[in-house]
């Protein structure tokens, strides 16, 4: 399974000039574009159908539903586009690889274009097939500082970035791999329902910016970028560093390991 992610890590790179009109460069980032507007336009639409139906969305079943729809259209989008581009639809997620090394700056820089042009085209067309309704976006609840949403944003956007490393970019994942794209996705649904009524827990920055410049409301936005870079900033640097064994390592524990019997 190719996760669109250098194999090495470990390293920073800016990456070599070519790789801005390499077609592997290209074709990734149409797939995040796609895949991120496939995610935001089932989460957003969520949110903008449960407005429809109910007033009053602060309920325990509304969060449970927006919850549930956000796991699934997660899962569902990093499983269309985990092959070609390692399936971030997420700017944060994308700054997590590339703080552990795992993705070039050139590359990030694309993929943080076409996911927030995703956001943006998905948010769009909710808007225009909903015959206007102005995307809600995200707010802080009563009583809730904006360092205190940074925080939370920062500490649920950590689990989804371990998450994330421990499953796509691992290079000892191993047979749990396949179930990608399901554990990403629950765990965004469950984060969904830990901080869903403290400030909307967006965790993605793009998924937060497509409705608020379709919806124009950008009170507290800046919150919706600082927390969610940090806390991938954090996994990627605990999981490239601390979890996964150096290469060396690695190699030296293999060596005193009995092989298995597909390894004959």
């Amino acid at each position: 399974m190719s996760t669109g992610v250098r194999p090495a890590g470990r390293r920073f790179t800016v990456g070599r000039s070519e790789d801005a009109t390499h077609p592997d460069t290209i074709r990734a980032a149409i797939s995040e574009f796609l895949a991120t507007a496939i995610f935001v336009f089932a989460a957003e639409g969520s949110v903008l159908s449960l407005g429809k139906m109910y007033h009053d969305m602060s309920t325990a079943g509304g969060l449970v539903t927006v919850a549930l729809a956000h796991a699934l259209a997660l899962a569902a989008a990093v499983s269309v586009a985990v092959n070609i581009s390692g399936g971030h639809l997420n700017p944060a997620i994308t700054f997590g690889a590339l703080i552990g090394g795992r993705v070039s700056l050139i590359r990030a820089v694309f993929y943080w274009v076409a996911q927030l042009l995703g956001a943006i085209a998905a948010t769009l067309l909710l808007r225009l097939a909903t015959g206007g309704a102005r995307p809600p976006g995200f707010a802080l609840a009563s009583g809730v500082g904006d360092w205190h949403a940074v925080l939370l944003e920062a500490a649920m956007t950590f689990g989804l970035m371990y998450a994330y490393y421990a499953t796509v970019i691992d290079p000892k994942r191993g047979s749990v791999g396949t179930i990608a794209p399901l554990a990403v996705g629950f765990m965004l649904g469950a984060n969904v329902l830990a901080g869903g009524a403290f400030d909307g827990a967006g965790m993605n920055p793009a998924r937060v910016f497509g409705p608020a410049l379709v919806g124009w409301r950008w009170r507290h936005h800046w919150v919706y970028w600082l927390g969610p870079f940090l806390g991938a900033g954090v996994a990627g640097i605990v999981y490239e560093y601390l979890v996964i064994p150096s290469a060396e390592a690695a190699a030296t524990h293999a060596h005193h390991q009995p092989l298995a019997p597909e390894d004959y």
